[in-house]
């Protein structure tokens, strides 16, 4: 009975040890970067209807804010991998100017969104918004934690 037990046991932990690693697959803001303007449009407008129940008429005019956010994000991107790979990183300045801009986009956003949804649909949006500007805090942080554990290994 003792063997069959310790038979049993040393199955299950080769077992465990023995599974494959997790493999990295390509991230998901990886795909976005590969994705054309106007998928990236056509799939954020469509999850918008789904979560906001919006009408033709809605779902066509944030179809064309979306496009025009996509592909200003698909410049910005390039832009900004170009200076990465170039070995340049933002000035304080730089960084101040493109919070300012990145705030008046939002409060430009917004605007057009208080146009298009009625009041229930721009309370459920504008409660998305928050909970997904506080996910990036939160990442944010995280990453920051991270980033201060390997400063922290390295000395």
């Amino acid at each position: 009975m003792k063997k069959l037990l310790l038979i049993a046991l040393a199955i299950v932990s080769l077992q465990a040890v023995a599974q494959e690693p997790k493999k990295e697959g390509p991230r998901y803001r990886d795909n976005m970067a590969n994705m054309p303007a106007e998928d990236m449009a056509e799939l954020q407008t469509k999850k918008m209807t789904l979560h906001l129940d919006l009408n033709e008429k809605q779902q066509k005019e944030i179809y064309a804010i979306n496009l025009e956010n996509a592909k200003a994000r698909k410049e910005h991107m390039k832009a900004r991998k170009a200076k990465r790979e170039a070995g340049e990183k933002p000035s304080q300045e730089e960084r101040t100017k493109m919070m300012k801009a990145m705030l008046d986009h939002k409060i430009a956003m917004m605007q057009k969104m208080k146009i298009i949804l009625n009041e229930e649909q721009f309370a459920k949006w504008e409660k998305a918004q928050a909970k997904m500007d506080h996910k990036r805090k939160e990442g944010m942080k995280h990453k920051a934690h991270k980033k201060g554990d390997k400063m922290k290994k390295e000395q």
